[in-house]
């Protein structure tokens, strides 16, 4: 298959950003088209956008219906349904890729051909001010060593072994017939909801995991500074992945991994047990193939708070 990568940009008002990450991309030899979705800008992006294409014919700019604004998911989606190369990678607007982005993913592409994917790390360049300590978390974003693609969703969930950006992942254009599209009811974690989605359905390898091959621009509205807004979606990203995971018939042990983070999350909620009986006959009824296995009666609250308190009754 001919390594020829649509690299896909939402941009909402990226006016300070967008030329840098566009010519980032365009330095990369294996990128077939830049695909920028305008999500509603009211600033100067699109005049940016016009002016990089008069130089360069693989920009295509699309735009949502009457040009509104609808988000990051709605947006990408969109790129991903106008995207003709057979390789897909995003890129944030106020990110950049670093020099032979995907050179490492093209090998690893051409040498094993049943790889669906290839995730790799980002570091962070600063616009603003920031702490040791912040410059030390982000420092990295990656997986701390290579994990067998079978153990991958445990371990992105469990998350002991870190995690991976869409910034640094590549994937084939045909994943996304298997796990569907990002889900444009969240305003965020949906990079984290699809990620798993790979991780389950899909074998995705690691590329490079010691050094970046993209950066991620921190500044004063990065959207992943808001850890509350995070926090809300953290419950809904896995009742999501439930629902997901019947429908494509993922085994039930790896479903059994989703329940559980979901029961820690409730639990730690402390709502009364009455409100915890309706909410899982909720999620179980509303999913026939969990509804007829064990592990409705696993996690069906009465049983899993005894299973809780006297473990070597219920082993």
């Amino acid at each position: 298959m001919e390594f020829s990568v649509s690299v896909i940009i939402p941009v909402y008002n990226g006016e300070n950003f967008i030329e840098k990450a566009i010519v980032s991309i365009l330095q990369q030899t294996d990128v077939f088209e830049v695909i920028v979705v305008v999500d509603g800008c009211t600033d100067d992006t699109v005049n940016i956008i016009k002016n990089l294409q008069k130089k360069y014919s693989n920009i295509k700019t699309y735009y949502h219906e009457n040009k509104i604004n609808k988000g990051r998911s709605a947006s990408r989606n969109l790129g991903i349904k106008k995207a003709t190369g057979n390789f897909i990678a995003f890129l944030d607007a106020d990110d950049f890729y670093l020099p032979n982005r995907f050179v490492s993913d093209k090998k690893i592409f051409n040498k094993y051909i049943n790889v669906d994917g290839v995730y790799n790390a980002i570091g962070a360049h600063y616009y603003r001010e920031s702490s040791k300590s912040e410059k030390d978390r982000l420092k990295l974003t990656t997986v701390k060593e290579k994990i067998y693609s079978k153990d991958l969703f445990e371990a992105l969930l469990i998350g002991k072994n870190g995690h991976f950006s869409i910034d640094g992942l590549t994937v084939k254009r045909s994943v996304f017939d298997r796990v569907g599209f990002f889900n444009e009811n969240f305003k965020v974690s949906e990079d984290t909801e699809i990620i798993w989605r790979m991780a389950l359905k899909c074998q995705l390898v690691a590329g490079l995991i010691d050094r970046p091959v993209a950066m991620r621009g921190v500044h004063e509205a990065n959207v992943f500074n808001q850890e509350d807004l995070y926090k809300g979606y953290r419950i809904k990203l896995l009742e999501s992945l439930v629902f997901w995971s019947s429908k494509k018939k993922i085994p039930l042990k790896q479903i059994d991994l989703i329940l559980n983070g979901l029961w820690i999350l409730k639990f730690k909620e402390g709502e009364g047990l009455i409100k915890n009986i309706k909410y899982w006959l909720y999620l179980f009824v509303n999913n026939s193939r969990i509804l007829f296995s064990h592990l409705s009666i696993k996690y069906f609250p009465v049983v899993r708070l005894r299973q809780k308190l006297f473990p070597f009754l219920f082993p």
